[in-house]
């Protein structure tokens, strides 16, 4: 038997906001959340000064310390996304999620930067002065699906997803592979990400981060042949996905079905994208939909603002769903915050597509010729009512994923 598979409850932490009224306002208002780094001018060396980060976050006061100990910023945002979205679908207090019924499936690129100093200063110094009792569990990979678990107290199962910038869209693709297939009534999907001038160095030692520091409203750029390179955020999105009879039983709002997801890999280069394989796995999710191209409505785009990954994603997408489907990136607001990207656009693909409308992609002004043809949604937002919205992202190390989300 397979199962439907409902998502019930949604919250996310962005340099957009972390309500989605705070949120649907930036969007609408067509301006970027990105600024200019003081705090990396220290950083000489590093060339990129732009980045969008989640200013003035705090935890509320109900997270004592010693809740908190084992949680690096990381852990915080993926613990304070899950609440929010337990209690938006109603199950923040309900026995199923401590009853072994309810899994995590949840990712980031990487832990807490500043616990990994702790560990390097062992290294670099040759003294344990800084570690304590916590440092790995503030640096390990899986901090945050750990953290969502002992807090809420799931005993089910759990997949760390920790594959850079598809974490958050295959932890909602495991989750709701779990639901479907019987695993779990309950999962908790998504991911999480801090940003740390580390992850701008990596970007600029292979000229992929943008460099346009004097007009942080100007970039990213995705698909726009004056593209310099990506723009890092951070934050972090939590789903709830839900058994379809389950939820309607104890009669919860269910705010989209999840009805495909895909995901593969290139095997062929741990940086240069394959647009055979990226549109393998598109072809993938429609397959599990059971859906044509023509029946999707709305296509979230990944759009690094790269140039080989635009070029590639966007031929790869339009080879497989023609020029006709509207499509935007959300990056082009906030970003790329590598591990939570994958459940922050899914999410927003969700909630525009329940009020018809979907934002435009930021600062494309003029599409590179060397990108696939589509209908880029540019110069406004686009009232559109959609049955069908497919959310794509792509990985360092060729990691790929597709998911399709149905109105309700």
């Amino acid at each position: 038997m397979v199962n439907r598979v409902a998502v019930t409850g949604a919250a996310a932490i962005s340099s957009l906001g972390e309500t989605w009224s705070d949120i649907k306002a930036n969007l609408l208002s067509e301006k970027n959340r990105v600024r200019y780094m003081t705090e990396w001018d220290k950083y000489t060396e590093l060339q990129t000064r732009l980045a969008s980060p989640v200013d003035n976050f705090v935890m509320p006061p109900h997270y004592t310390l010693k809740k908190m100990r084992g949680m690096g910023r990381v852990a915080q945002f993926g613990v304070l996304a899950t609440e929010r979205a337990l209690e938006s679908a109603g199950l923040l207090q309900h026995p199923i999620i401590t009853s072994g019924e309810t899994g995590v499936a949840f990712g980031s690129a990487t832990g807490s930067s500043a616990a990994a100093m702790e560990f390097f200063s062992m290294l670099e110094n040759q003294s344990m002065q800084r570690m304590n009792g916590t440092t790995y569990l503030r640096m390990m990979s899986h901090t945050a699906a750990v953290n969502i678990s002992v807090i809420f107290g799931t005993t089910g199962r759990m997949y760390t997803t920790t594959s850079a910038c598809t974490a958050g869209s295959q932890g909602i693709g495991f989750a709701y592979e779990a639901i479907r297939n019987g695993q779990q009534t309950v999962m908790i999907a998504g991911g999480a990400e801090e940003l740390c001038a580390t992850q701008a160095g990596v970007f600029d030692t292979v000229y992929s981060a943008s460099v346009k520091n004097a007009t942080p409203d100007a970039s990213p750029r995705p698909f726009d042949k004056e593209r310099d390179g990506l723009v890092l955020g951070e934050g972090a999105c939590t789903l709830i996905l839900e058994e379809w009879e389950h939820a309607r039983a104890r009669g919860a709002t269910i705010l989209a079905e999840v009805v495909g997801f895909a995901t593969n890999c290139d095997g062929a280069h741990l940086v240069k994208p394959e647009q055979k394989t990226m549109a393998q796995v598109i072809r993938g999710s429609l397959h599990s939909a059971q859906l044509n191209p023509e029946q999707i409505d709305y296509i979230s785009g990944h759009g690094t603002a790269t140039i080989l990954g635009d070029i590639a994603e966007s031929q790869a997408t339009a080879e497989v769903m023609g020029s006709a489907i509207p499509f935007s990136t959300m990056k082009s607001y906030i970003g790329h915050s590598l591990g939570a990207c994958g459940s922050i656009e899914a999410w927003l693909a969700i909630a525009m597509m329940r009020e018809n409308w979907f934002a435009p992609t930021l600062n494309l002004d003029h599409l590179d010729e060397r990108c696939g043809q589509l209908d880029y949604i540019r110069g406004g937002v686009r009232e559109l009512q959609a049955t069908y919205v497919m959310s794509n992202n792509f990985a360092f190390g060729g990691v790929n994923t597709s998911l399709i989300f149905k109105r309700v």
